[in-house]
Parts: structure tokens; sequence; C-alpha cells
């Protein structure tokens, strides 16, 4: 069987075996898992064979493929992506969405909560996040969308407040790898991770294993004023359609102990 005019077979080979040795499969166990042959699934990776949408989306099934890596695969066999990527915030399907979040950051108040996109750009912010932030940097100098984790890595930035830098900061990496979308790193996550490493006194970090021994790296920021704690809660849309939905987090930042859980309720 020939590959159809339009396909890439040395891409669309590439793009599974990739996926396959991130998922830690073998042909033979992920035809196990999609019942496609083998065979087959040797011949989609060498480009011997042209596979219908349906089997690449069994495929990608099977690979626990997100969203926007399927519509990927689907161009490397030369068909039409099948998701909406550039599904704008206005649309009918993202505006319920939208409101769904909006009340969440509503109700964490007076406390901090805020919805990142897969890159951890901010996308939306509760009062209480602007109010924390804006206590210990000046946030008209970080440009939109702001990227949470430069506004955190940066000296000039949340930095210089952050109390166990260096345990916090190993945690981080290490989340960005572990909450990557699929489970995969891309080629703009290492690029966002290189440049996280990138800024001084953050590479020797990077291998701090002692993040992992503890169940809650709690956020401490520090000044001559305050000293305020707290740990996350991550949100992510359930049962997603579309890469837009599929690539959001909601992080809800909650009080470690009462002096912070304080600070945010003013007495009346």
């Amino acid at each position: 069987m020939t590959t159809q005019a339009g396909s890439s077979p040395s891409e669309l080979g590439r793009i599974l075996k990739a996926w396959r040795g991130t998922r830690g499969v073998s042909q033979f166990e992920l035809s196990l898992q999609t019942g496609v042959s083998q065979r087959h699934l040797s011949f989609m990776e060498s480009g011997r064979s042209a596979p219908t949408r349906q089997t690449l989306m069994v495929v990608a099934d099977g690979l626990d493929m997100p969203f926007r890596e399927r519509n990927q695969l689907l161009l490397a066999a030369g068909y039409a992506p099948l998701y909406d990527a550039d599904e704008s915030w206005d649309t009918g399907s993202f505006v319920i969405v939208r409101h769904a979040l909006q009340r969440m950051l509503l109700q964490h108040e007076p406390f901090p909560a805020l919805v990142m996109d897969r890159y951890w750009n901010v996308v939306m912010v509760n009062e209480a996040t602007k109010r924390l932030f804006g206590t210990f940097i000046d946030l008209d100098r970080w440009p939109r969308p702001r990227n949470i984790l430069h506004m955190i890595f940066d000296p000039e930035g949340l930095r210089p407040f952050i109390g166990d830098w260096d345990r916090f900061s190993a945690s981080m990496l290490q989340r960005v790898r572990r909450e990557a979308v699929g489970g995969a790193i891309d080629e703009p996550t290492r690029v966002l991770l290189n440049a996280l490493m990138a800024y001084p006194g953050t590479g020797h970090v990077a291998q701090d294993d002692r993040a992992a021994d503890l169940p809650v790296i709690p956020l401490t920021l520090v000044d001559a004023n305050r000293r305020l704690s707290y740990f996350s809660l991550v949100t992510t849309v359930g049962t997603p359609r579309s890469p837009g939905p599929q690539e959001l987090r909601v992080e809800c930042m909650a009080p470690v102990d009462e002096a912070t859980e304080r600070w945010h309720r003013p007495v009346s």
C-alpha cells in the first residue's frame, strides 16, 4: 500500500516513535492496547502504509496524545486537523468554560487564584492575586501575557521575596516537567525550562531532589513587614474536546497558616 498524496511518512513515523518512547510502550504493547496489528503499526512508522484517519485516532487514544499533538499527527499523514487549535474565547463552547473559570476565581476570594495556559502564561486572575503580587512587585513592568514562571524566577521579580529559594525552585522545575500537557515535554516547554535555568543561581538547584520528599512545597513570600505562605490546588477542565480547554489549569492558592489567612481577611 502506498502513502496518500500530501502525507509525510518520515514525519508520521517520527511522531509515532517519539510518542511510543514517551509512553514507554513497544509496538507489540501498543497493538494490544489499540487492536491495531503490530505489522500495521510497523508499516505506519516506516511509511509503507497509509493509515486511515480513524486508525490514527485509535492509535492516538492508545498513546493518550493531547489534542494539539493529534492535529500534528493528522497533518503528517496528509489529513486536515480535527481539532480547532485556535479556538477563540468568544466562541460559544469556550464561553461556557470561561464563565465557569470566572466563577471559580470569584468563589476563591479573598485568596489568590489564577488561570494559566500550557506554558504558564496567565490568562485570568482574581482580585486577591493582583493584591498579593502587587504587594511585592510592580505588575505594570510585566507585559501581557504575564508568564508566572518568569515572574517567579527573574531576580527582578518575585524571586528576592521567596523563602527557601533552592527548594522551591527545584520543586517548580519538577512541576513544569510533571505537569506538561499529555505528560510530554514539547519544544516550547523545553525552551521555557532552559530560559528559567538560565537565570543566575538557578541551574545549580535544578537537580535538587529534596523537593520530591515533601507532600507540599509552599510558596512563601517574605519582606520586612510580612511573611505569607501558600500551597496550591490545581484544577483542569474535565473531559475537554478541544486543545484550548484541555491546556488550561486553575491554580487556587490556599493559606498555610493563620497569619497568611488573616492578611487576606481584613477586619471589617
